[in-house]
């Protein structure tokens, strides 16, 4: 079985090596400088999670200029916005310290706005705007998020209130991808790019129940059911090692988050 989604690609050697670069250079200075890591810092970053989705979408439409449509390709448009993000972060950390969180969030929805907008044009141009469907797949993610939220903290208050607000963007990122994945699948007719996803809706497809309620039922029970475990497991991590327990949480919510927004962004101005 492949491990990487559908059309993954490695850009041409001239951006491998000035993401090399660049995230060489980001990840060496964030190592020598060392800042601050919190619950807000890892907030402040959920903006470029979108940036990245937007980003990655307009590339599958072909909506790029072609110089920088190789940094924005399955897999490489994560390390271009880490670098991006990670130069943001320690520019202002040697400027600004005490305000890096807004910072981080405030330039990231100035680029994250555009660039949803840009999406969104380019669906009503080629008259292929759809947006009900995936509206309806986001609010159903935020109920179905606040519900696990408000079970997993009648159940495991400690974990809640040791991973706060990270914990809760972990449980809604995934909660987002996998209802986004069924809107795709069920009602849309998309396909799934990523192997193992296939295979918990490859079995959900082989139950008798496929034909009544579809197959994306068993991917939301599971991927709510995965990410609030990890958030327990993270608790004990998080409260001992902030600064290491946070950002890996923040790491886990991101590959929620990105999936789940691409899918929204793409089914939104392609499904028409």
């Amino acid at each position: 079985m492949a491990l990487l989604p559908a059309g993954f690609t490695v850009p041409p050697w001239p951006y491998l090596v000035v993401l090399a670069l660049a995230v060489g250079g980001v990840g060496y200075g964030l190592a020598s400088r060392r800042p601050a890591v919190t619950a807000r810092h890892v907030l402040g970053l959920a903006p470029w999670i979108v940036v990245g989705s937007a980003l990655h979408v307009l590339y599958v439409v072909e909506s790029l200029p072609p110089v920088i449509a190789p940094l924005a390709g399955t897999g490489a448009v994560y390390v271009t916005v880490a670098a991006i993000a990670g130069g943001g972060w320690l520019l202002a950390d040697a400027v600004r310290p005490r305000t890096v969180p807004a910072l981080l969030a405030a330039s990231g929805l100035a680029v994250a706005v555009p660039l949803v907008g840009t999406t969104i044009i380019v669906g009503f141009t080629q008259n292929t705007l759809a947006p009900v469907w995936p509206a309806a797949g986001a609010g159903m993610a935020v109920l179905l998020t606040a519900a696990g939220w408000a079970t997993l903290r009648r159940r495991r208050p400690t974990a809640t209130t040791a991973t706060g607000w990270v914990g809760l963007l972990a449980v809604f990122g995934h909660t987002l991808d996998a209802v986004s994945t069924t809107v795709g699948v069920d009602v849309l007719g998309f396909g799934e790019r990523t192997p193992l996803s296939r295979v918990i809706l490859d079995a959900a497809a082989a139950l008798p129940t496929a034909d009544i309620i579809g197959t994306g039922w068993l991917f939301i029970l599971v991927k709510v059911g995965v990410v609030s475990a990890v958030v327990v497991l993270f608790a004990e991590y998080v409260a001992e090692e902030p600064s290491e327990g946070y950002p890996l949480l923040g790491v886990i919510a991101a590959v929620g988050l990105g999936p789940g927004t691409y899918n929204l962004l793409l089914f939104a101005i392609t499904a028409g």
